[in-house]
């Protein structure tokens, strides 16, 4: 990461700014991180990030480890702040256990970062699969039934600009379109309302997903039910777990549009 382009002015904190830039290059799957790798992937001078890792491991975002250094669970605190402040876990979270109780399959809530989405909601039940999901959870977005919805979504001149950022998911998906794919897939995703994913991520994972709407109509984030494609047929998926996908996430964006219409109270 370079320095370069980034914010100036006299209320620019560079030491911040760095300070992230250490956090988000931990790779994905790697147990720890080696100081020359964190400073070659920030573009920062080894002695600068070794005083940004001894902060980090002092305020306990970073542990010294075998050979490197690794994240704590505190950095997931960083995660949930943003998550509990638009109170999208308390909204969703009813509507969710209700969709689990009547498919007896896992539900999940992503937005979009770049061009990945980013699990921030999820109901799940004991179920076998090839990859492992928590809040938190980033996958590349063309190649899931979330990631569709979202990019949908976007203004058509955003979209250029959201796709080129690298993933940092550290996940290969199945599926690699070409842009003439996927601008065809994303338009049937704007013409259906709902997006399909069937094992374009990895095998056996097969989704269908939807978008959660605030106040204003604008799609906030997605809603998906996943089913192992070995027990579940794309038949199943959806004429039966997708109407009551699409009913779910009609309440939670009404409750959502509800919450934000209440004034905050003040002292």
């Amino acid at each position: 990461m370079s320095d370069n382009g980034r914010g100036a002015g006299p209320d620019f904190i560079e030491a911040l700014a760095r300070g992230l830039d250490v956090l988000r290059s931990f790779r994905p799957g790697c147990p720890a991180t080696t100081l020359s790798d964190l400073a070659a992937a920030t573009g920062l001078a080894r002695p600068t990030v070794r005083r940004i890792l001894i902060t980090l491991e002092s305020l306990g975002y970073v542990r010294a480890a075998d050979r490197g250094y690794a994240l704590t669970p505190r950095v997931l605190d960083l995660g949930m702040a943003y998550v509990n402040a638009l109170n999208m876990w308390d909204v969703a979270r009813p509507h969710m256990e209700k969709l689990v109780a009547q498919t007896h399959e896992s539900t999940s809530m992503a937005q979009l970062d770049g061009s990945d989405i980013v699990y921030v909601a999820r109901v799940a039940v004991p179920k076998i699969v090839t990859l492992a999901v928590t809040i938190g959870t980033r996958f590349p977005a063309p190649a899931t039934s979330m990631g569709k919805v979202l990019l949908a979504a976007l203004p058509p001149a955003a979209l250029p600009g959201v796709l080129a950022e690298p993933s940092r998911s550290g996940i290969t998906a199945r599926w690699q379109p070409s842009p003439g794919e996927l601008d065809a897939a994303l338009r049937e995703v704007r013409a259906k309302g709902w997006a399909l994913a069937d094992q374009d991520l990895a095998p056996g994972i097969r989704s269908v997903a939807t978008g959660v709407r605030d106040g204003d109509g604008r799609v906030v984030a997605a809603i998906n039910v996943t089913v192992h494609a070995a027990e579940t047929p794309v038949e199943t998926l959806l004429e039966e777990h997708l109407p009551k996908l699409l009913r779910t996430a009609a309440d939670i964006s009404h409750d959502w549009a509800l919450t934000a219409s209440v004034p905050v109270a003040t002292g």
